[in-house]
C-alpha cells in the first residue's frame, strides 16, 4: 500500500493534533520520545496505521516546526517557524557565505551573516537540537517495529513487510541528521535504538568516528531501503542512501584527514549511469517551480523535500521561509505567487559576479531582482542593499496559481542528478582513478546546455571552475558552506565577500570557525560535552 506524503501522512499528523505532542526540550541531548505518555507509546503502535503515522512524522520534521505545522513546536525555547529544519538548515549553509545575507536582526542571528558567531547562538542551538529531535523519533521508531515487537502485537506478515522498509528509510534520515550534525559541528554524540531510554549522557564521538558510522549505516542501507524509482516521490530509496555516501566521500578530506575521491567517482558514475534517475530536459526554472514534482524536474529529484500548501501548514518554516523571505523592495508578491514579502533574504556583489554579462553567455541561472536594489549592501538591515533572488517561486511553470498564495507548493530538491553530475567531475578532477576528464567535461556541459551557457573544454575543467559552477547551478540549495570549506574558501582570506568578518568589504576570518561551536545550552545539559577548538 502507498502512503500519499503530499496529500494524506502529512495532513494526517495535522489531524491527530494534541494527541502527538512529541515535545523536546533544547537543553536536552537525550530527546526521548517515549518518555511521552502517548504518540510512541506502546498503546499508541496498538493501531496498524500508527506506524505509517510516525514515518510522516520523520519526514514531516523535515519541513516544518511542530506537530500543527509550525504550532506546537517540537522544540522547546525556539518557535516552530525558527525551528523548521529546512530554515535552519539554510540559516547555516547560506547565510555565512557569499551567496546570501538576511537583514533581520532577531536574536544572534544577524552573527551568522558575518561569521561572528559564538556557542551562545540560539540558531545554531535549535539546528543542534531539531537533527538530535529527528534522531530521537528515528530511534525510538526502530526500538518499537522490532519483530520482536511486532510479533508481540500480532502484525500481519504484509504489515510486517511494509514496516522493515519504513525502518530503513527512518535510519536514512536519521543518517542525514548525523551528516548535517559532523559537517556543522564536527564531534558529537551518537545515540541509536540500543541506547537506553532515560537519562543519560550520550558519549561525544570523533568527526571520523561519526563518519565510520555514517558509511557503514548507508552502505549497509543498500539491503533493506526500496530499489530505485520504486518507491513513491518524496520518499528515500538506495540511491539517495548512495548520493549521502557521495557526499561524504567528498568531504572525506576534510572530516577525517582522508580523501576518498575515487569512492566519490565511483558512487556518483553508478547514480548517473543505473539509478534510472534522468537529467531533466526542461527550462532550468521548472526546477525551483510549484508544479516542480509533475512539470519534469522531477525526473533529477533523489531527495525531495515536500511542499504542500494545503497539506503542510509551514508558516514560517520551510519553502515558506524561503520564498517569503526573498520577496521585497520593488517585488510584486502576486508575481511570485504569493500574499506578501518578509524584506529578508538578499545575495552579495560577489556571488553576482559568477554570472557573467548575460549578453554573452546567456546563462539563465542568475536569477536576480535588481529594480530598486543595490549591487553593494552598505546595510545588512536594509532588504534593498543586495540583488534581490527570485530563483523560487510558487506558480506552475506555465505561470499558472499554485493552490494558495500564504504557503507555497514549491518542493526542496536536497539531492538532485546534477548535483552527482558536479561531485562525478569534482571527484576526477581531484584524481579519482576512474574518472574520465572526458565524460566530467560532458556532464558539466549538459548542464550548462540547459542553462543556456557557454560550452567548456578540459581544459577549463579546473576545481576554481567547479567550485563557480556549483554556485551557479545549485545556489541557495543548502550546499555553500560545505562547498567553500572542501575548497578551502570558506574562512581565512583567499575568498572574500563583503560582510565577510563583520566588516563591509569583508576581511579574513579564523580557520576555526569552519566547525560551528556546540551550543552553550547543549553542554550545559551534557557537561562531558568537550567545546570545539577556538570557542
Amino acid at each position: 500500500m502507498k502512503i500519499s506524503f503530499k496529500y494524506i501522512s502529512y495532513f494526517f499528523l495535522f489531524i491527530l493534533g494534541l494527541s502527538m505532542t512529541l515535545t523536546s526540550c533544547t537543553d536536552d541531548l537525550n530527546v526521548t520520545p517515549g518518555d511521552d505518555d502517548e504518540f510512541l507509546s506502546e498503546s499508541f503502535f496498538k493501531d496498524p496505521a500508527s506506524y505509517k503515522q510516525v514515518l510522516a512524522k520523520l519526514y514531516a520534521g523535515l519541513y516544518v516546526g511542530g506537530n500543527d505545522g509550525d504550532g506546537q513546536a517540537d522544540i522547546a525555547g525556539i518557535g516552530g517557524d525558527f525551528s523548521s529544519y529546512l530554515r535552519l538548515l539554510f540559516v547555516t549553509q547560506e547565510l555565512p557565505t557569499d551567496e546570501a545575507v538576511i537583514a533581520w536582526a532577531d536574536g544572534t542571528l544577524p552573527t551568522i551573516n558575518t561569521q561572528t558567531w559564538s556557542p551562545a547562538n540560539e540558531f545554531l542551538a535549535g539546528t543542534f537540537s531539531r537533527a538530535f529531535y529527528e534522531i530521537s523519533v528515528a530511534n525510538e521508531f526502530l526500538r518499537q517495529t522490532t519483530d520482536e515487537k511486532l510479533n508481540e502485537r500480532g502484525v500481519d506478515a504484509n504489515l510486517k513487510a511494509e514496516i522493515a522498509t519504513f525502518r530503513a528509510e527512518a535510519r536514512f534520515l536519521r543518517a542525514f541528521s548525523y551528516y548535517n550534525l559532523m559537517d556543522l559541528f564536527g564531534n558529537v554524540p551518537i545515540t541509536t535504538e540500543n541506547d537506553p531510554v532515560g537519562f543519560f549522557y550520550p558519549e561525544q564521538k570523533t568527526r571520523a568516528e561519526v563518519f565510520a558510522f555514517l558509511e557503514s549505516e548507508l552502505k549497509d542501507l543498500d539491503n533493506s531501503l526500496a530499489a530505485p524509482k520504486t518507491n513513491e516521490y518524496g520518499r528515500i530509496d538506495k540511491t539517495a542512501a548512495k548520493f549521502l555516501l557521495a557526499q561524504i566521500y567528498l568531504n572525506s578530506k576534510v572530516y577525517t584527514g582522508t580523501d576518498r575521491n575515487n569512492d566519490a567517482a565511483v558512487l556518483c558514475n553508478d547514480i548517473i549511469t543505473s539509478s534510472g534517475y534522468t537529467f531533466a530536459n526542461v527550462p532550468y526554472n521548472y526546477l525551483f517551480c510549484a508544479d516542480n514534482d509533475k512539470n519534469g524536474a522531477q525526473s533529477e529529484f533523489i531527495f525531495p523535500i515536500i511542499g504542500d500548501g494545503n497539506a503542510i501548514r509551514a508558516i514560517g518554516g520551510g519553502m515558506s521561509f524561503i520564498i517569503h523571505a526573498s520577496i521585497g523592495g520593488s517585488i510584486d508578491a502576486s508575481s511570485r505567487g504569493m500574499d506578501g514579502g518578509w524584506f529578508g533574504t538578499r545575495t552579495r556583489k560577489e556571488f553576482v559576479a559568477l554570472f557573467p554579462d548575460e549578453t554573452a553567455t546567456g546563462d539563465k541561472r542568475g536569477t536576480f531582482h535588481t529594480d530598486g536594489q543595490s549591487l553593494d549592501i552598505n546595510n545588512i538591515g536594509t532588504f534593498t542593499d543586495g540583488y534581490a533572488v527570485t530563483k523560487y517561486i510558487n506558480k506552475k511553470a506555465d505561470g499558472s496559481a499554485a493552490q494558495r498564495t500564504d504557503m507555497p507548493d514549491t518542493d526542496f530538491p536536497m539531492f538532485r542528478l546534477s548535483d552527482a553530475y558536479l561531485m562525478y567531475a569534482e571527484a576526477t578532477v581531484r584524481g579519482a582513478s576512474s574518472g574520465n576528464i572526458t565524460t566530467a567535461v560532458g556532464y558539466i556541459n549538459k548542464i550548462r546546455t540547459r542553462a543556456n551557457a557557454t560550452q567548456i573544454a578540459a581544459a577549463d575543467l579546473t576545481l576554481d571552475f567547479i567550485l563557480n559552477e556549483r554556485g551557479r547551478e545549485l545556489f541557495w540549495e543548502c550546499h555553500r558552506r560545505t562547498d567553500l570549506i572542501r575548497f578551502g574558501k570558506f574562512t581565512g582570506g583567499s575568498k572574500i565577500w563583503q560582510w565577510k568578518g563583520g566588516t563591509m568589504n569583508g576581511t579574513s576570518t579564523e580557520s576555526y570557525r569552519d566547525l560551528m561551536p556546540i551550543p552553550s545550552r547543549i553542554i550545559q545539559a551534557n557537561p562531558t560535552l568537550k567545546q570545539n577548538p577556538g570557542y
